[in-house]
């Protein structure tokens, strides 16, 4: 059996296998298990190895070939911000609020705005290109664009806009995520799904989000957070015993959606008029609120849940919490990321933040703050690091994977 350019299973070219294999896994959860309950890693594949040996073969002298499972590791990453930086005094000048208030409650000095005729599609690009380059991958040999962000320049999407300012030739499948900032997390589980089980083998995660568009300018609870940017890293596939992305643990809780979100709302006025044909319709022309937070309750959920959520995913990778190089969080708020590494026992000189520079970039935060790390010479290729994300929806998982 063997997979097409579209991913889709063709027919075997063996004899038929119906009867001859019984299942020997069990999906739990987030990850694969044994039978007899003992924890393996163990993957869907998409291809058959040795079937193209037996084509034509008797009966007698076939056999039933064995699945060949596939890993995916990381091997490239870039990053793009605005050229527009906005300092905590440039903030103080059209809200209530000042330097030290700011960097005292959440870390953040400065954070890149988009402006002029910058789009957040040309700032994706821009960080693929780059990881692109580092992975030395040609962009004719990417097979599927994963754009991880809640703040899209168009509302159907902008993957394939990305697709199509990487001057992709192939037309690789492109399409969106929408998981606020656990988004690039939920992306890099993504691409190793389509790996393993779809037969693809780049897959370029980009994280890239521009939420000043829905930013309240006059809350200063929520205005001095946000900042815009993007991300990206390159999964490739490779032979199993490779594999790099070691194990994962995702969740949502919708009940939470009234602590963090951007609601739909109709507008006030009716523009359009109804000419006393049918009550409502045609319905009033729509957009989404500005950003709403509650601090607080936020807060308090994610020192609660990225532990037990990090915990779970060295669990099932089978490793101890001392095995971390690095631990790598959405930057949200310093003291979200001092509480979690607190909780977890681990040093400070082993946290990645670079929030004091950019603020809150949502999805991007993850992959620009890695970017920073890789390039800089802090994360070396065999470092292990567990990262997280969390926030709108509510939503937030975990992962820990090998660089390089």
């Amino acid at each position: 059996m063997a997979t097409n350019a579209s991913g889709l299973f063709t027919t075997p070219t063996v004899p038929s296998l119906r009867g001859k294999i019984k299942p020997s896994i069990r999906i739990f959860g987030s990850g694969f298990r044994s039978p007899d309950g003992i924890s393996k890693r163990v993957f869907c594949s998409s291809t058959f190895e040795g079937a193209e040996k037996h084509v034509g073969a008797s009966p007698s002298e076939s056999r039933a070939p064995r699945l060949v499972s596939k890993g995916c590791k990381l091997i490239g990453c870039g990053s793009a911000v605005p050229s527009l930086k906005i300092s905590n005094d440039d903030l103080a000048k059209v809200v209530d609020t000042n330097d030290e208030w700011i960097s005292v409650r959440t870390g953040i000095r400065n954070r890149r705005i988009l402006s002029g005729k910058e789009s957040l599609t040309a700032l994706a690009a821009e960080a693929a290109l780059k990881a692109l380059e580092m992975a030395e991958v040609d962009v004719d040999d990417v097979d599927l664009i994963l754009m991880c962000t809640s703040s899209p320049d168009d509302l159907f999407g902008s993957a394939p806009q990305v697709q199509k300012a990487l001057g992709c030739k192939r037309n690789p499948l492109a399409y969106d995520i929408t998981a606020a900032c656990s988004g690039f997390v939920m992306g890099l589980v993504s691409a190793a799904c389509h790996i393993r089980g779809g037969g693809f083998k780049n897959v370029l995660v980009i994280g890239a989000d521009a939420l000043s568009r829905f930013v309240d300018w006059t809350d200063r609870g929520t205005c001095i957070l946000f900042g815009d940017a993007a991300g990206a890293v390159l999964v490739q596939a490779c032979d199993s015993e490779d594999d790099s992305l070691l194990a994962f643990d995702l969740h949502s809780d919708g009940d939470g959606n009234r602590h963090l979100n951007a609601a739909f709302k109709e507008s006030e006025t009716d523009e359009l008029g109804s000419n006393g044909s049918v009550l409502g319709f045609p319905p009033r022309r729509s957009s989404f609120s500005c950003l709403q937070m509650n601090g607080k309750e936020v807060f308090r959920f994610a020192v609660r849940v990225v532990p037990q959520s990090i915990e779970a995913a060295l669990a099932k990778a089978g490793l101890p919490a001392s095995s971390i190089d690095w631990l790598l969080l959405h930057q949200a708020n310093q003291r979200i990321l001092d509480g979690v590494s607190s909780r977890m026992q681990i040093p400070s000189e082993q946290v990645i933040s670079n929030l004091a520079n950019y603020g809150n970039t949502s999805s991007a935060s993850i992959p620009l703050a890695l970017d920073e790390a890789v390039r800089s010479g802090k994360v070396k290729p065999g470092h292990t690091i567990a990262a997280a994300g969390f926030g709108a929806g509510l939503t937030w998982g975990s992962t820990v994977f090998r660089w390089g």
